[in-house]
């Protein structure tokens, strides 16, 4: 009997790591004397530091979308941290008002990278993040939030944007890009006309950025987001084989930044 309940505990214990869920929680930390509330995912069965990737919310702030991302990134065997650069509880609830909101930091670029650096320094203090190996991703708002933080000169391996604006009031900032770039784009998106594609195509260029540009044929704004419904006329709208295909890009891209022992 003791023999048996010996090799049930060993069997138990053996087993009980691969049992291990994927572990999330929302957190709380202060940028100026402003509480802003994150939410980390990481898979505790990873063994150590990991890498670690920042995602950066669309307009509204941090949704359902943006949290299952980051569990998505979980699973892949990163440390997942949504920064906040709104702040705690600052959610609009219209289009009108995250446009009003997100167009203020847009017209603000310095108050804007503050805010994702402060997201990354942030990610960089948790144990399980490898804080030599981080990379970013971002949507829409998110996806031009990245951009800026390369553009300041972070230290990052690599940012990725989903159907992100291109823009930027200094393009001569790309010289401070220390990562690789990839910006994965709706090709009929008219929230990011061909001029600002090319705009941005020749700011890489000129400051000989390792930079990749990824044209979907039949997505408009938003097609990564379910949120965004299913009416491509209404110039944003989710698009299921553009959203797995940019997924499998990104994970191309971290393999090639971040490689698998």
């Amino acid at each position: 009997m003791k023999l048996r309940l010996l090799l049930i505990l060993a069997l138990f214990s053996a087993l009980s790591p691969l049992m291990a869920a994927i572990q999330e929680k929302t957190v709380e930390y202060s940028i100026d004397g402003v509480i802003h509330e994150g939410f980390i995912a990481f898979d505790d069965v990873v063994e150590g530091s990991r890498p670690g990737i920042l995602v950066i919310h669309e307009w509204k702030g941090i949704s359902d979308h943006v949290r299952q991302s980051c569990r998505h990134l979980a699973e892949l065997g990163y440390l997942a941290f949504a920064a906040d650069i709104y702040g705690k509880s600052v959610r609009p609830d219209s289009n009108e008002a995250a446009a009003k909101l997100s167009g203020s930091y847009k017209k603000d670029r310095p108050r804007l990278r503050a805010k994702v650096l402060a997201g990354l320094e942030e990610m960089k203090k948790l144990e399980q993040v490898d804080a030599k190996n981080t990379a970013a991703i971002g949507y829409c708002f998110g996806g031009t939030t990245v951009l800026e933080l390369a553009r300041s000169g972070a230290d990052v391996a690599g940012v990725v944007s989903f159907h992100g604006g291109l823009d930027s009031p200094q393009p001569a900032d790309a010289k401070n890009i220390k990562g690789k770039v990839l910006v994965l784009h709706g090709a009929i998106d008219p929230h990011v006309p061909d001029s600002e594609v090319a705009a941005f195509m020749a700011e890489m260029r000129d400051a000989k950025v390792d930079w990749q540009l990824v044209h979907y044929g039949s997505a408009v704004h938003s097609f990564t987001s379910p949120a965004a419904g299913d009416n491509p006329s209404l110039g944003s709208a989710y698009h299921e084989l553009t959203a797995r295909r940019s997924w499998k890009a990104m994970q191309a891209f971290f393999l090639e930044l971040f490689p698998k022992p």
